[in-house]
């Protein structure tokens, strides 16, 4: 049995077993939430849109930033695991380009969010 927390009594039982009813699974929330980390950094995000277009390797996404590409690599290990982005080998080079276009949509929409609230 699950201790209760809260300090407060239920105002409208029906909205919260509806709301209940629409939460995610526990794993996905901490996903999504992981997934949110990722983008809570100004790096990442200027990789992202450098991304936003075509794919750039390592070394000339360090140079566009200036950065080194140790840190730019360190960065885009740490997106690929969230699979923001996705890597291609050609020979000895390593191109990197958006997961896809959802990446896309979400630094996009939150920009426009963001643009919106200063107004």
């Amino acid at each position: 049995m699950e201790t209760k927390k809260t300090d407060c009594e239920p105002f409208n039982q029906e909205v919260i077993e509806t709301a209940m009813q629409q939460m995610p699974k526990e794993k996905d929330i901490t996903r999504v939430s992981s997934f949110f980390k990722v983008l809570g950094d100004n790096t990442r995000i200027r990789i992202l849109y450098a991304l936003k277009g075509q794919e750039m390797c390592a070394g000339d996404i360090a140079v566009l930033l200036n950065m080194t590409k140790s840190a730019v690599s360190h960065q885009l290990a740490i997106m690929r695991n969230m699979h923001q982005v996705q890597a291609r080998r050609e020979g000895k080079n390593i191109f990197y380009s958006l997961d896809d276009q959802h990446i896309v949509d979400i630094i996009e929409e939150a920009l426009i969010h963001m643009t919106h609230v200063d107004q």
